[in-house]
């Protein structure tokens, strides 16, 4: 008896493939960026190695039981909250944060692997039968899972991947189905915080806005003033959390509204990442050709800023290219999100589509200008062991939902 057996229904290229495609380019930018640099020639094949290690680990996890993500769900999320206990007290200072982690001859970062806790964690929670995401309790419960990492890891201080954890849990908490108001609860107080940034009167107006509409909502007084205190204490908190970061942040932020009022400090990098990608072009200077990478214009250009590599020496087809790659991938990935019937593997699959596409905006944004520079990596094309092999994990995830997205109807 003859089975017909088409691989692709297992197997999906059409997220395998950008990913790979995104890692080989990658190394070649990364090559670029630390062939001629006196301390990190070896980096190119320190990445060479967590590549293949993490091609192993997507397999691995591609092949496990699909229901082991939810019984992993708690493992992982409190594991993740110790390693982010640990590395404040007896972490590696890296460039101003305490981020790092060392064991033995192995240095991570456990806010990767927080991550993928706060992932699973967060969708098993909001996929139990009893979870209403429109009560007030289970809104709260659901922000107090995503906000014990991310008030850990401003204790580093590392605002950069305290921005993609709340952005995750925004989106996880938009893709449970919450109401235009459960939405306004969850996204005031980030309002009120970021107006609070300007100034008092910025701040009382927002408070005003943020009381008007809850006026236009019409619900109970406990309520509706519970709410508000939330937002009051947002913006007074935001001025202790801005004092909480390290000098180097500050003046990062303050760069990204005026890069040129610190040209040769704050604001080098992102006036120099703008030069590089400018400079390439339609076809790009060469490879190991450009100007700017050969000559080590910005510092450490193999991490946060490999995008500018690519901009320089491919030019502009090749920096339309890795966004096609990405475009690719995020659609593949909110595709799979949307056929699959089980909500738990929905929302991991949402919180991983999250992670990446928050991670790919704010790092162009940083390239281009348009954000501040807070040190965010290109997913799979920046240097970097620990963010590579978990994304290889998430990605593995989402390949085992694919591939068993028939038995979970």
């Amino acid at each position: 008896m003859r089975v017909d057996y088409n691989i692709s229904d297992k197997f999906d290229f059409g997220l395998f493939i950008p990913a790979i495609l995104l890692m080989i380019i990658g190394y070649f930018a990364i090559y670029s960026a630390t062939i001629s640099h006196p301390t990190a020639e070896g980096n190119f094949e320190k990445q060479l190695i967590s590549g293949l290690i993490a091609v192993i680990i997507f397999f691995t996890v591609y092949f496990i039981p699909t229901n082991s993500f939810r019984m992993l769900s708690l493992p992982v999320y409190i594991t993740a909250i110790v390693f982010l206990l640990a590395v404040i007290t007896i972490g590696k200072t890296v460039s101003g944060q305490k981020s790092w982690l060392i064991i033995g001859p192995i240095g991570f970062q456990p806010s990767e692997l927080a991550k993928l806790g706060v992932i699973l964690a967060l969708s098993a929670f909001l996929s139990k039968k009893n979870t209403d995401i429109e009560s007030f309790k289970d809104i709260m419960i659901a922000l107090l899972l995503g906000m014990i990492p991310v008030a850990l890891i401003l204790l580093e201080p590392d605002l950069g991947s305290s921005i993609i954890f709340i952005g995750m849990i925004l989106v996880l908490i938009f893709w449970k189905g919450i109401s235009l108001f459960g939405l306004f609860v969850v996204l005031s107080p980030a309002f009120v915080a970021i107006a609070s940034l300007f100034g008092t009167y910025s701040l009382i107006g927002s408070l005003i806005i943020v009381a008007t509409i809850l006026l236009l909502f019409r619900k109970d007084l406990f309520f509706s003033a519970s709410i508000f205190a939330l937002n009051l204490a947002a913006g007074f908190f935001t001025d202790y959390v801005y004092t909480a970061f390290s000098p180097h942040q500050q003046k990062r932020i303050q760069a990204f509204i005026d890069p040129m009022s610190d040209p040769l400090g704050s604001g080098y990098n992102s006036i120099q990442a703008q030069v590089a990608i400018g400079s390439g072009g339609l076809f790009g200077k060469g490879y190991l050709s450009g100007n700017q990478t050969q000559l080590q214009y910005i510092p450490e250009q193999w991490t946060d800023f490999i995008y500018c590599v690519i901009g320089e020496e491919f030019g502009f087809i090749g920096s339309l290219f890795v966004l096609v790659l990405f475009t690719s991938l995020f659609i593949r990935l909110l595709k799979i999100a949307s056929v699959t019937k089980d909500e738990f593997l929905s929302l991991v699959v949402v919180g991983i589509l999250s992670v990446f596409f928050i991670q790919y905006v704010i790092n162009l944004g940083m390239v281009v200008g348009i954000l501040p520079v807070i040190g965010i990596p290109l997913p799979f094309v920046s240097y970097g062991g620990s963010s590579l092999l978990v994304n290889s994990i998430m990605l593995g995830i989402v390949a085992n939902i694919y591939r068993n997205r028939k038995n979970y109807t």
